[in-house]
Formats: C-alpha cells, sequence, structure tokens
C-alpha cells in the first residue's frame, strides 16, 4: 500500500508517545506510522493494543541509539518526518545513573539528527517536506519563585499574555525565550539534546521543531509518576510519599490534549521554531495530593478522609525546583490550539481509567510485561 507519508514517531509505546501514535494512526489512514520503542521497563506494547493490527502502524523494537539500524529504518520505510518522544524523563532515577540518561536522551538524539540529515540529503528534494520534531520538557528552564501581588497569597488570578485568566502561585512563567538553566541530570540531558536539534538546523538547514511541555498525566502513565503512583497506593493502602513539605508546584496538562498539540504543531508549525506546551494549570502538589485521594476515595466507596493517614512526608530531593509555569500563549495565538479539559475533570477521568484498568497496572507493577516482551523479542 502507498501512503502519503511515512512517519517514525519514537518512544511511541510510552506514555506519551502512545497517545501520539494512535492519534495519528486513527486519524491519518493514509499516513504510514513507523512505532520505535526499545520496551524498556517505561515502554508497553500493551499501551497500543488496540491498533496494533490496523493496517497504516507498524512497530520496531529497536535502540535509537543503534545508529546503523536507524540509519537503515530511514531507508526502508522511507522515513519524511521523525516525531521524536523516545527519552528517559524519570529526575529520581536521572540523579542515580545520569550516564543512562545522557547516553539515551543527548546521543540518541544524535542518532537520529544524523541518520535523518544523510538519508534526507541524500534525496533530490533534500529537506523539501521534511521535518524532524523533537519533544523536550519545561524543566529546562529551570526554576520559578512563588511570587504574588503585594497583600495577596496564592494561588491567585493572573492574567497570561493571551488576556485569559488562571490560577497561579507566581507572576512569572516560562517563555520560548526564557534563558536555559537546568538543575538536574535529566533536565541537563533533554537541554543538550534541545541545542543538538536546533544546532542541525542552524548548521544545515535541517527543519526542526522543538516544543517543550509542562507535567503531563493520564491512563497508561507508568507509575513511578506521581499521579498513577499514588492512585495505584491509595488502592492499596500503601503510604503516599510527599517530597518535603508538598510545597513544590506544578503545571499539569492532560496527555491528550499534548497530544493533539503535537499533531497541530507537526502539521502547521513553522520550522526553526520552539513552542511552549503548558495547562495553565498550577497545582501545589500537597493541593493536587488532596485532590487525587479525595476523588479516590469517592470512587472506591471509602469514607470521605478515609486515606488522608497514608500522607507520609520525606526528605525533598536534591535540586527539587520550586516552580514551573508554562505560557502557552504563543501556541495559542499562532497555532489555535488550548487545553481541552479542567483539571478537576481530566483527574477524575484519569483515576476512573486507573480504577478500570486494574489488570493493566497490576502488570506493570509485578513486570509480568517485561518478561512477556522480552520472550517475544528475543530471537527477532
Amino acid at each position: 500500500m502507498d501512503f502519503r507519508r511515512n512517519i517514525l514517531i519514537t518512544g511511541g509505546a510510552g506514555f506519551i508517545g502512545s497517545h501520539v501514535v494512535r492519534l495519528f494512526v486513527n486519524k491519518y489512514p493514509d499516513y504510514h506510522i513507523i512505532c520505535l520503542d526499545k520496551l524498556t521497563y517505561a515502554g508497553n506494547l500493551a499501551n497500543l493494543k488496540d491498533i496494533e493490527d490496523v493496517p497504516n502502524y507498524t512497530f520496531i523494537k529497536a535502540d535509537i541509539c543503534d545508529y546503523e539500524t536507524i540509519q537503515s529504518l530511514m531507508q526502508q520505510y522511507n522515513i519524511d518526518g521523525i516525531i521524536h518522544l523516545a527519552a528517559e524523563s524519570h529526575v529520581d532515577r536521572s540523579i542515580k545513573d545520569p550516564f543512562t540518561f545522557a547516553r539515551t536522551n543527548v546521543m540518541g538524539t544524535l542518532s537520529l539528527l544524523q541518520a535523518a540529515k544523510l538519508y534526507w540529503e541524500s534525496q533530490p528534494e533534500r529537506y523539501d517536506g521534511k521535518l524532524f520534531y523533537h519533544i523536550s520538557t519545561d524543566e529546562v528552564y529551570g526554576a520559578l519563585e512563588l511570587s504574588h501581588p503585594e497583600g495577596i497569597e496564592p494561588p491567585f488570578t493572573t492574567t497570561a499574555s493571551s488576556g485569559e485568566h488562571h490560577l497561579a502561585y507566581g507572576t512569572d512563567f516560562f517563555y520560548e525565550t526564557t534563558k536555559y538553566n537546568p538543575h538536574s541530570p535529566y533536565s541537563a540531558s533533554k537541554a543538550s539534546s534541545d541545542h543538538f536539534v536546533r544546532a542541525f538546523h542552524d548548521t544545515y538547514g535541517m527543519p526542526t521543531i522543538v516544543t517543550n511541555c509542562s507535567n503531563n498525566y493520564g491512563p497508561y502513565q507508568f507509575p513511578e509518576k506521581l499521579i498513577p503512583l499514588f492512585i495505584n497506593n491509595i488502592r492499596r493502602r500503601k503510604p503516599l510519599p510527599v517530597y518535603g513539605k508538598g510545597e513544590n508546584v506544578r503545571d499539569w496538562l492532560y496527555v491528550v490534549d499534548h497530544a493533539r498539540a503535537i499533531d497541530i504543531i507537526f502539521h502547521k508549525g513553522e520550522p526553526a521554531e520552539t513552542y511552549n506546551i503548558g495547562g495553565f494549570n498550577e497545582w501545589k502538589n500537597i493541593d493536587l495530593i488532596k485532590v487525587m485521594i479525595k476523588t479516590v476515595d469517592r470512587l472506591l466507596g471509602n469514607p470521605e478522609g478515609y486515606s488522608d493517614e497514608l500522607v507520609t512526608y520525606v526528605t525533598d530531593r536534591a535540586g527539587h525546583d520550586l516552580r514551573y509555569a508554562i505560557d502557552s500563549t504563543k501556541l495559542k495565538n499562532e497555532l489555535g490550539w488550548e487545553p481541552s479539559l479542567q483539571f478537576e475533570e481530566g483527574i477524575e477521568k484519569t483515576v476512573r481509567w486507573y480504577l478500570d484498568n486494574q489488570e493493566w497496572l497490576d502488570n506493570i507493577i509485578s513486570g509480568d510485561y517485561e518478561r512477556y516482551y522480552d520472550d517475544m523479542y528475543k530471537n527477532r
């Protein structure tokens, strides 16, 4: 079958990647979507089981650091677009093992860039109709302070540059022009990869786009992350570990809205541009946790306050940034994207999904899916 486009999506079996793959496969039947994933602990083909037999979907188990394999795939599938999500992403793991983060996030990105460069430059049309789209994080910008107008304690209502009102814990935001200031091995590795992507545009003329996104939540997230971890721990009556006093503030975005943004940016974004993707949805960690406890207890039929006693304060981690807050006005004004869900609605949908998919969650925790897919692919 001849396809109009051949898009390689790296990290496609992961949390955000699986939502992007599903969206593109279903929305663009004339695109061939090649999903590449190494299937490390956070990659799971169960995330894509509903589309595994769709004609315009192909899964490839490979490592983005395997340069020769990436070169071969570029030629085999005539790749004309790359959406690059594959990355090590957990800050705690980066503190314990920075080398793995440098290898995957920096050298893996460089492997993809160089393979794309050589393949696209070998074609008569060179870079016409091509795009390398790199998904990054707001953590590369560093941290913002908790601040507020005189006499008004946060959270308070503020006005974004878009003119919209929202609750915030400070008067400053991350913009596309904000200077990079990473504080963890994870954010340093992502900052480096961002620089390589932009350098390939400036040096070789490769069409590239970089987006920096705030914290995502929603279905299929690996349960080391705060929201699925706490949903599962409440369900199993296990402690809810809160760093420090839970004062850190994050901007939260429902993952399906992020996938929608990636779709719009891939098709309408301007090469060499950067776009911030955020929810204008700031929550202090402890307040977020209280909302989750209340929601999970209600849906499990527990009395209100039943799981409050599970909250356990632990020593804050090294280099823990105080506040992140993204300004997405550029994306809204130029490409028309904005979040579709309010946080309370998104949390309700998220909690319901995890409670309705306990088998998926239990398989992740037990490691059964890792053993299953290791056996499936060990002879390929």
